[in-house]
C-alpha cells in the first residue's frame, strides 16, 4: 500500500549542512530550532493542550537523504565505522522509507502573523526538515530506564574544547550577533562530530556553518580547537 504524506510542520534550526549535526536528539541542549506549522495544521487548534508536555516527539524526514537510496547493512559511528550492522539495529539516516524520530524539549508555543509554531530545544534536525507528525511524550510509556541498550548503552563522553586567540575574538562578535552563539558551538563540538575513520586524523581542519557563521577547528591532542569563526555573506 503507498500511502501520501504532507509535512505537518517545516523545521528552522540552527544546522544548515547535515555535518556536525548531534547523532541524537538532547546532546546539544543549546540548539534551538522552531517547527513552522503548515497548511491545514497551521492553526492554534492543533496545539491545544500541548503545553502540558515537557517534551515531544518528531517524525521527520532525512529528505536529503533519500535519493541516495538505502542498504541492508550499514557502518554506525559508535563502532568506529569499521562493523557492519543491520540498518533496523541502527538509527542510521539511509532508512527504506527515510524516517527518522527525535524527543526533544518543548520550550513554548507561539505565533507570528498568522505563523502558528513551536520552540524546541536539544533538536538535531537540519535547517528545512519536513516534520510528518508530532506526538506528547508520556514518561510512564516512553522512558525505559532498564532497557538494554546494545552498543549504544552508554552516552558518548564529551571532548574538550578550546579556542585560539583570534577565534576567541572571533566568537565574542558571534556570540553579540547570535546570543548563545558560543555555547551552541562548544556544545556541537563536544559531541565530536568526525567521522568514524577520522578518529586519528590530527591534521585535518573541519569546518560547518552553524546559523550565519562558519565554524572551522581541528583536533589537537585530543581537543578540539577552534581556530577560526567566520560570518557568512547575508543572502536577501
Amino acid at each position: 500500500m503507498k500511502i501520501e504524506m504532507t509535512p505537518v510542520a517545516l523545521c528552522h534550526s540552527p544546522y544548515k549542512q547535515k555535518f556536525a549535526i548531534p547523532r541524537q536528539p538532547r546532546l546539544v541542549p543549546a540548539a534551538v530550532g522552531r517547527l513552522m506549522l503548515q497548511g491545514e495544521c497551521n492553526t492554534a487548534d492543533v496545539l491545544r493542550g500541548i503545553e502540558q508536555f515537557d517534551y515531544l516527539w518528531l517524525i521527520f524526514s532525512f529528505h536529503q537523504n533519500l535519493h541516495q537510496g538505502w542498504k541492508p547493512t550499514v557502518r554506525p559511528p559508535r563502532l568506529g565505522g569499521n562493523e557492519r550492522m543491520g540498518v533496523f539495529a541502527t538509527r542510521a539516516t539511509f532508512r527504506p522509507n527515510g524516517l527518522g524520530m527525535s524527543a526533544v524539549k518543548l520550550r513554548g508555543v507561539g505565533c507570528d502573523q498568522g505563523q502558528h509554531y513551536l520552540e524546541v530545544e536539544g533538536i538535531d534536525l537540519l535547517d528545512g526538515t519536513p516534520i510528518y507528525d508530532i506526538k506528547p511524550y508520556v514518561p510512564y510509556s516512553d522512558a525505559l530506564p532498564d532497557a538494554c541498550g546494545g552498543f549504544a548503552q552508554q552516552a558518548p563522553e564529551p571532548m574538550a574544547v578550546s579556542l585560539s586567540d583570534t577565534a576567541r575574538q572571533q566568537m565574542d562578535d558571534a556570540e553579540r550577533r547570535q546570543p548563545g552563539f558560543r555555547q551552541l558551538a562548544e556544545q556541537v563540538l563536544a559531541q565530536d562530530p568526525r567521522p568514524g575513520y577520522h578518529k586519528d586524523d590530527s591534521d585535518r581542519e573541519y569546518g560547518v556553518q552553524l546559523h550565519q557563521f562558519d565554524l572551522r577547528w581541528r583536533v589537537i591532542n585530543g581537543v578540539n580547537h577552534i581556530i577560526a569563526v567566520v560570518a557568512l555573506p547575508e543572502h536577501d
